[in-house]
């Protein structure tokens, strides 16, 4: 790896080492690997798992580094023994700011050992990846979590300001116990900060794997479904007549499938197309700018949503998802249900999506239902110079020249509840990928050793820079 040669007076203006960052490892990186063998290797799905072992294994790793019972502790609901968490604590010496809250949760996806090449509870190392599941969502956030609060600890660190840990379950399962969720509502107390940092954003590599750009989430959409119902007295098929409940889903989806949102803006995509007008230069580039200083702009916004992440970064979208109709092979459908699915941008009601959806669909026999429960609103947090400024001047240590990107992400995490909750949440993960992605969900699930040994490095500092500060 090449050497980064920074000046010393930006990094020390901002407390952080001029030191190079690209060494071959860090201090204690032998150690970190067991953790994050550990949570690779203690299955956490819904289906067969169980996220309070995963969460009692890092209580002992911690406790291991001098945490007491009450500075680190596992937490569980009842009524869902098999989906508790884990809270841990460094204590500030100061009480004039709340600290940060560093987020994981635990739970993965489902994986199945015959569709994988390897065994997707083991952890491997091949070729410069890991492979396993949860390898990038996210047990490696979790892991360089919990390893460094063992550090802080064990160096005998003060900080300024409290530094509080989460480790949750329920964030990949719809209706399962969340976790976040719960601590958010019954203790508050246990995790609250002046902000939080959580999944949700990281770096960009080109298909050498140099790096591209370093994303920070400054905000995300809401997810919502809806279920779109048409109905119909039915009858024999031997004797159809126009008005059918499957012809009014059809003419209902197209619709939807019409139905384009306003451009909108906040801070986190205000601040992307800003600042990636400059990156991609050229037609885009202008488009870009174009569009921040006029949402109107018709041909800037057609020209830049022919990327369809971009488009949705944009607007609210929906689309549809599941559908179900009919009752037999021989008679006129009496109903026909479709879910449409929702991200809507942040600030924008539920309520306001489901009227726009009827007034596209204009039919008063079609029903537009939201589906219950209802996503939780939540506030998008500033992106201030206090918590950026950290971050860009430690990607020019570790990424000499790698730009900065806040960005406002089209998927939704457990930040919802904790943003909901006043703490402003943002994604951060400081790991590189490639553009074909980490396979998070699907397949083979890996993650660059490279990205992820420089990554527990860099929220060591970060971490340490806004517990001082």
């Amino acid at each position: 790896m090449k050497k980064l040669l920074l000046s010393s007076a930006i990094l020390l203006g901002l407390g952080f080492s001029a030191t190079a960052a690209s060494a071959q490892s860090y201090p204690g990186e032998a150690r970190f690997r067991e953790i994050f063998k550990e949570l690779i290797e203690t299955n956490t799905t819904y289906s067969s798992g169980n996220c309070t072992v995963a969460a009692q294994k890092m209580v002992d790793r911690l406790h291991s580094a001098g945490f007491s019972d009450k500075d680190a502790f596992v937490f569980t609901n009842p009524d869902f023994p098999k989906e508790g968490g884990a809270i841990a604590i460094i204590k500030g010496t100061s009480k004039a700011k709340k600290g940060v809250l560093l987020m994981a949760h635990l739970d993965v996806v489902e994986a199945k050992r015959e569709d994988w090449t390897r065994d997707p509870f083991t952890l491997y190392e091949e070729n410069g990846f890991f492979y396993g599941r949860g390898v990038s969502d996210m047990k490696n956030i979790a892991a360089y979590w919990v390893d460094n609060m063992m550090r802080y600890k064990e160096e005998g660190f003060k900080p300024k300001y409290d530094i509080k840990l989460a480790l949750t379950c329920g964030e990949e399962t719809t209706g399962a116990f969340n976790g976040a969720e719960w601590l958010s509502k019954n203790h508050k107390d246990w995790i609250d900060a002046d902000f939080a940092l959580n999944e949700g954003a990281g770096g960009s590599l080109d298909e050498n794997g140099n790096r591209i750009s370093l994303s920070v989430q400054g905000a995300q959409k809401v997810y919502q479904d809806f279920t779109i119902t048409t109905t119909n007295p039915g009858g024999h098929s031997s004797v159809p007549k126009p008005e059918n409940a499957i012809y009014d889903m059809a003419d209902a989806m197209k619709a939807v499938q019409k139905l384009e949102f306003p451009v909108m803006f906040n801070d986190a995509n205000r601040e992307y197309f800003t600042r990636m007008a400059k990156i991609k230069g050229g037609e885009v580039g202008a488009a870009m700018e174009a569009i921040v200083k006029n949402p109107n702009d018709k041909a800037a916004d057609a020209l830049i949503s022919k990327d369809n992440a971009w488009h949705s970064m944009l607007r609210t979208t929906c689309v549809a998802t599941m559908i179900n109709g009919g009752h037999a092979l021989n008679a006129l459908p009496q109903s026909v249900h479709t879910n449409v699915n929702c991200r809507i941008f942040p600030g924008v009601s539920v309520d306001s999506v489901q009227a726009d959806l009827v007034k596209a669909i204009n039919n008063p026999n079609v029903k537009v239902a939201i589906v219950e429960p209802r996503s939780i609103a939540t506030p998008t947090p500033k992106m201030g110079k206090e918590f950026l400024e950290p971050i860009e001047k430690l990607a020019d240590k570790y990424w000499k020249g790698v730009p900065v990107i806040p960005v406002l992400s089209t998927g939704a995490t457990d930040g919802i509840y904790t943003s909901a909750a006043g703490i402003p949440t943002y994604g951060f993960s400081a790991t590189f990928s490639e553009a074909s992605g980490n396979y998070a969900h699907g397949l083979n699930e890996r993650m660059r050793v490279r990205s992820l040994m420089e990554a527990r490095q860099f929220q060591y500092e970060l971490v340490k820079y806004y517990a001082t500060h």
